[in-house]
This record gives C-alpha cells, sequence and structure tokens, in this order.
C-alpha cells in the first residue's frame, strides 16, 4: 500500500511542479528584452524550480553523511531558488487574480449599465398615451385621406368651416396616435436587445460581485476584502511552490523508511558503565585430543587475530567486519553473525552492552587491519 501512495503522491507532486514551472517560464520571459533574452531568462527559471525540487535530496544526503559544507550550500541553494520561485509565482496570481475580477467589474457594471437603461426605455414607453398599432392607424389615416373634405381643405392646411375644422382635428388625433405607435415600436425593439445582452450575460455578472470567495470571506471572518485577496493570492502561491519543492522529497518517504536499517550507522563510543575487565582463560586440549579434533575456521581466526587484553573492547560488528575480511585473505567461506557470535561465546568470550551497542570485552584484534590502520581495533565502534 505504500508503494500506491508513494506513487499518487510523486504524480501529484510532479503536477504542482509543472504548474510552478509555467509560472516561472512566463516570469521569467517577461524579463528580456528581446526574443532571444526572454527564451534565456524563461529557461533558467524552469531550471532553477527543476534544481528547486532536487535540492531536498542532495541536502539530506549531505547531512545524513555529516557533509556540513556540502549541506549549508545546498540549503542556501535551495533557499535563492525558493525565493525566486515564490516571487514569479505571486506576480502570477496577483495578474491573474486582478484580471479576473476586473473583468467581472467591468462585467457587472456593464449589467447594471443595461439594467438602468431596460428601466429607462420601460418608464417611456409608460409615459405614451393609448394606441393602436401602427398598421391600423396608417389605415385610418389613408382612408381619411380619401374623404372629400381632405382635398377640400387642401390637406387639412385650409379649414374654415366648422365640420372641415372637426375633421381635421380627428386627422391631427390620427397622426399623433400613428407617432406615439411608431415611438412604441422602436422602445419595444430597443428593450429587447437590451433584453437579450442581458440573458447573454453570465451570471457573476449578474451577481454585481467582482470577487464572490474573497466577499463571502470577508463577511465569514469581518477581515476587510482586500486583506482577503491578499491571503488568498499568497495562500496559492505557497500551495504550488511548497507542493513543487518539498512534494517529491515528502512521497518519497515511504520508500526510506527503512533505509536506516539497511546501513550501520557509525556513532562515537560513549561508555556508560564500567565493568571489571575479565581475564579470559581459553580451554586447553590435550595435544593427543587437539591433534585428534579438527579446527574450525572461528578457532583458527582465533588463534590468527585475536589476542587478550584487559583494558580493550570492540563492537561485535567490527569484529565480524574483521573476521570477513580475514575469511576473504585466507579464501575461506564466512558463516553468518549469530553463529560467529555463539562460537566465540563457547570459546569464552565475554561480551556486555556499552554506550547502547554489544561490544566483546577483554580482547584485542591484530593483524593486517592493525598494519593498515596504524593501531588496534579495540576502540572500534
Amino acid at each position: 500500500m505504500r508503494h500506491v501512495f508513494g506513487v499518487f503522491g510523486c504524480a501529484a507532486a510532479l503536477v504542482l511542479l509543472c504548474v510552478s514551472a509555467a509560472m516561472n517560464w512566463q516570469f521569467g520571459f517577461s524579463l528580456g528584452k528581446t526574443e532571444f533574452d526572454s527564451h534565456v531568462f524563461g529557461a533558467a527559471s524552469v531550471a532553477a524550480d527543476g534544481l528547486k525540487a532536487l535540492l531536498p535530496f542532495f541536502i539530506f544526503a549531505a547531512w545524513r553523511q555529516r557533509n556540513w559544507s556540502q549541506a549549508i550550500g545546498g540549503t542556501a541553494l535551495w533557499a535563492v531558488c525558493i525565493l525566486y520561485a515564490l516571487t514569479s509565482a505571486i506576480g502570477f496570481a496577483s495578474l491573474n487574480r486582478s484580471d479576473t475580477t476586473g473583468t467581472r467589474t467591468m462585467q457587472a457594471e456593464k449589467y447594471d449599465d443595461l439594467r438602468t437603461q431596460l428601466s429607462r426605455v420601460t418608464e417611456q414607453q409608460k409615459w405614451l398615451e393609448k394606441h393602436r398599432s401602427v398598421e391600423m392607424v396608417e389605415a385610418e389615416i389613408k382612408g381619411a385621406k380619401q374623404h372629400y373634405r381632405w382635398e377640400s381643405t387642401k390637406g387639412c392646411t385650409d379649414a374654415t368651416l366648422a365640420l372641415s375644422r372637426e375633421f381635421c382635428e380627428a386627422f391631427h388625433k390620427l397622426e399623433a396616435e400613428l407617432a406615439a405607435a411608431k415611438k412604441d415600436e422602436t422602445l419595444q425593439k430597443e428593450a429587447d436587445a437590451i433584453r437579450t445582452q442581458i440573458g447573454h450575460m453570465s451570471g457573476l455578472a449578474a451577481a454585481r460581485i467582482a470577487d464572490p470567495q474573497a466577499a463571502m470571506l470577508s463577511a465569514l471572518s469581518g477581515i476587510d476584502i482586500g486583506r482577503i485577496e491578499l491571503g488568498l493570492t499568497i495562500l496559492i502561491t505557497l500551495l504550488v511552490e511548497l507542493g513543487s519543492s518539498l512534494g517529491l522529497f515528502v512521497s518519497t518517504s515511504p520508500w526510506r523508511m527503512h533505509e536506516h536499517l539497511k546501513r550501520a550507522m557509525v556513532e562515537p563510543a560513549k561508555v556508560v558503565e564500567v565493568m571489571e575487565p575479565i581475564r579470559l582463560e581459553l580451554p586447553q586440549l590435550p595435544k593427543d585430543q587437539q591433534l585428534a579434533l579438527p579446527r574450525s575456521d572461528i578457532e583458527t581466526y582465533f588463534e590468527d587475530r585475536i589476542r587478550q587484553d584487559d583494558g580493550a573492547s570492540i563492537t561485535a560488528l567490527a569484529l565480524y567486519d574483521n573476521y570477513c575480511e580475514w575469511c576473504e585473505t585466507t579464501g575461506r567461506q564466512p558463516v553468518g553473525l549469530p553463529i560467529f557470535s555463539r562460537q566465540l561465546t563457547d570459546l569464552g568470550v565475554q561480551k556486555a552492552k556499552i554506550a547502547g551497542k554489544i561490544r566483546y570485552i577483554g580482547i584485542r584484534v591484530t593483524g593486517s587491519m592493525q598494519d593498515e590502520d596504524g593501531g588496534d581495533m579495540a576502540a572500534a565502534s
């Protein structure tokens, strides 16, 4: 199961790394004066982003090997890469957020303007007197022009008789009604066009809120909306940059959880209890029995490499490593550590736990390793 979690974690970290690299590329690309300079800065930004994700592995390896100069140098370089990535990501996030909120603000203002214009048009329609349709009024005017009084009054320009004046008054009312019908028709077309534009606008514009997320958080927390928008920009920046820089290192931790069991940790020897030296007395057999019984490899190694020394001690792992080196030198097959330890105990070698480690007491190692190191391994740890 840890392998599944590790794979999914690495996949998510790589996605964040790609997002961060894209942000850095755009930021670096904007720094160049020419197209070539822009590509150079963009490539450097992407390389810095990749190095940012790999440096935690290098720093951890140097720290584990106690190479403090490389660990400090890697940490300083990683801090510079993180700082550069943060600045580019903050610029990218703030620019996109301002563009988004600006677009929403313009849409909201346009929506308000359209609503105001629609209200004005409908109010003008209410001011118009009641009228029939344009076609009906035009038909009635056409019929009035066929009346003989239209000719006698010269198109209602010379009405002297009372009946003629009544006819012309009715004709002018028809003209006013026609004008109102045409005006109403024009206003209706304008109102329909405005309603169509409002219908095509998004719900965010209709909500009249430039940044609904920041507005909601501001309402819940009581914090100024400007600070909320700044916090959201920093939050998305930290998510991308920390996820891309530490995501791979953290996601691969399931595969390193048992790594400390595969290597021997070297620690300085700290004696926490003082034990009286134990004199080692090896069992002596009669010479005839010594010739009769074949000696084991452990006994041969014991006589060849180990000497008694009351004030000396050696760790079990160091002694076993020396035994393996002796086997390789003499062309023998070494036995396992448990068998080696048991046979040494049978030979009378005493052991005790000192400073958290198993040590053999009262013996020291001689031979080739002594010659190579310039001294015995009594203090090996």
